[in-house]
C-alpha cells in the first residue's frame, strides 16, 4: 500500500528515482537564470518543448531597462524553441497553470518554491532551483528523492468568516517553519469533500512554508468538475492504506480567524489578539489567495462602503480579471476606492506596485511575512481575504463580521 506520491514516482518513500517530467515551467525572474545555466550545460534541446512553459509573472510589467532587456531576451528564446509563452498580464504562473493545464497524477517541476500549489489536482508539483529546471530542457527528466508522508487529517467544515487560509496558517503554525521538510503533505479525511478547488490551491500552496516537498490532495469529483470545467479529464484517485512520518488532526469547524505575525509565517494568533493594529497598506491578491473567489469574497465585504487605508488589489491572472469584470466584483472593488493591479505577483516580492516604506505596516493575503520582503524595514502580517477586507475598511486589523 502507498501514499500517493509513492504511487506517482513509482518508489517507496526514501528510493532515489529518475522521472520524466510532464510539465516544466519558468518565470520571468528565475527563467532568466535556467535560460543562463542551460547554455552553459551546452543549449542541448530543449527536449519535449511542448512539456515547458515560460510565464512572465514576477516583475510585470517590467520596473526598469535592465528588467526589460533581461525579459525581452527570455521572450525571443521561448518563441525560438517553441516553448509555451504567457506574457506579461495574463497572470502568475501557478495560477495560469491552474487553469486547466494540469491533471492528475503528473509530475510538474517548476523553478519557483510554490509550485507545490499544483499537488490540488492530485499532481506530484515541487519547485527546483534553476539549474535542476535547465537540466529537465536538456534531458526531460529529472531525479527525486521519493518523500516521506504527513498526514494532514480534515474533518468538519469551515465556519462563519474562517476560510481556507487560516486552516493553511492554522496547520503552517502546528508543523512549524521546517516540521515537513522534505516531507509531501497529503490532505484527506471527510473535510476534503467541503473544499473548493480555490480552497484546496490555498491549502497546497502554503506547504512549502513548512519545508514540504509538496501538498497533495487526492482528485475527485470536484476536481473532475473543475477540470471539465476546461473540457479537460482527470482520473479519479483514491487513497490506500501507507505509513506515514506524522499525522495531523485539522477540525475545520474549529478554525477561526487568524494572522501570522511578522516576521514568521508560523507565528499565528487569533485576529483579536491584534485587533487595533493601524495599518499603512492591505494587499490582497498573489498565488495563495488572488483567484475569482477570493475577489468575491472582498466585493461581498465592501460593496456600498469606502476602504480607510490604501489597499491594492492584484487578480492572479488576465481570466480571473475578466471574470471579475463580466460579474461587477470589479466594479464593486474600485467603488470602494481599492486599486486594481496587473495580473501577477504584484508586491509580494517587494519589485514594485506596492512596496511600503520604513515602519509601515501592511496586511497582506500572501504567503510570506519575512523581514524586508515587501520594503526594507516594514512590517507584515498575512491573512485571509476576509480580514483583510476588514482591516481595509477600518484601516487597522479587525474582526471580520459576516457582511
Amino acid at each position: 500500500m502507498r501514499s500517493l506520491s509513492e504511487r506517482l514516482l513509482g518508489a517507496p518513500a526514501g528510493s532515489y528515482v529518475d522521472r520524466p517530467v510532464d510539465c516544466s515551467y519558468a518565470h520571468d525572474g528565475t527563467g532568466v537564470l535556467t535560460l543562463e545555466a542551460w547554455r552553459a550545460m551546452g543549449e542541448r534541446g530543449p527536449v519535449a518543448p511542448e512539456r515547458l512553459a515560460i510565464l512572465f509573472d514576477h516583475i510585470v510589467p517590467a520596473n526598469t531597462s535592465t528588467t526589460a532587456n533581461l525579459q525581452r531576451e527570455l521572450r525571443e528564446f521561448a518563441r525560438t524553441h517553441g516553448i509555451s509563452f504567457s506574457e506579461a498580464g495574463e497572470g502568475i504562473a501557478h495560477q495560469v497553470m491552474s487553469e486547466g493545464r494540469i491533471l492528475p497524477g503528473e509530475v510538474v517541476v517548476g523553478a519557483d518554491s510554490h509550485t507545490c500549489t499544483l499537488g490540488a489536482f492530485g499532481a506530484f508539483a515541487t519547485g527546483m532551483g534553476a539549474t535542476d529546471v535547465a537540466a529537465i530542457w536538456t534531458s526531460g527528466m529529472t531525479w527525486f528523492k521519493v518523500p516521506e508522508t504527513i498526514d494532514v487529517h480534515l474533518t468538519g467544515r469551515l465556519q462563519g468568516m474562517a476560510e481556507a487560509k487560516d486552516a493553511a496558517l492554522t496547520y503552517v503554525s502546528c508543523l512549524g517553519m521546517d516540521g515537513a521538510t522534505y516531507r509531501a503533505l497529503e490532505f484527506t479525511g471527510d473535510g476534503v469533500s467541503t473544499l473548493t478547488m480555490s480552497d484546496r490551491l490555498t491549502l497546497c500552496n502554503l506547504a512549502v512554508e513548512t519545508g514540504a516537498k509538496t501538498g497533495m490532495f487526492y482528485a475527485d469529483e470536484v476536481t473532475a468538475a473543475y477540470l471539465a470545467s476546461y473540457g479537460k479529464k482527470g482520473e479519479p484517485q483514491h487513497p490506500e492504506d501507507h505509513s506515514c512520518s506524522r499525522e495531523v488532526a485539522l477540525d475545520l469547524s474549529d478554525i477561526e480567524p487568524v494572522v501570522a505575525l511578522p516576521h514568521r509565517v508560523d507565528s499565528i494568533v487569533p485576529v483579536e489578539k491584534v485587533a487595533g493594529t493601524p495599518l499603512h497598506q492591505v494587499f490582497i491578491g498573489t498565488c495563495t489567495n488572488g483567484r475569482y473567489e477570493d475577489l468575491e469574497r472582498l466585493a461581498c465585504m465592501v460593496r456600498g462602503k469606502k476602504v480607510a487605508v490604501r489597499t491594492i488589489v492584484v487578480p492572479a491572472s488576465r481570466a480571473v480579471l475578466q471574470k471579475a469584470a463580466r460579474t461587477g466584483v470589479l466594479d464593486t472593488i474600485l467603488a470602494a476606492g481599492c486599486m486594481v493591479g496587473t495580473p501577477g505577483c504584484g508586491p509580494c516580492l517587494g519589485a514594485h506596485m506596492g512596496v511600503i516604506g520604513e515602519g509601515e505596516v501592511c496586511l497582506s493575503t500572501a504567503n510570506r511575512n519575512f523581514r524586508n520582503r515587501m520594503g526594507v524595514g516594514g512590517s507584515i502580517y498575512l491573512s485571509s481575504v476576509a480580514t483583510a477586507a476588514a482591516g481595509a475598511l477600518h484601516g487597522r486589523i479587525t474582526v471580520p463580521e459576516v457582511p
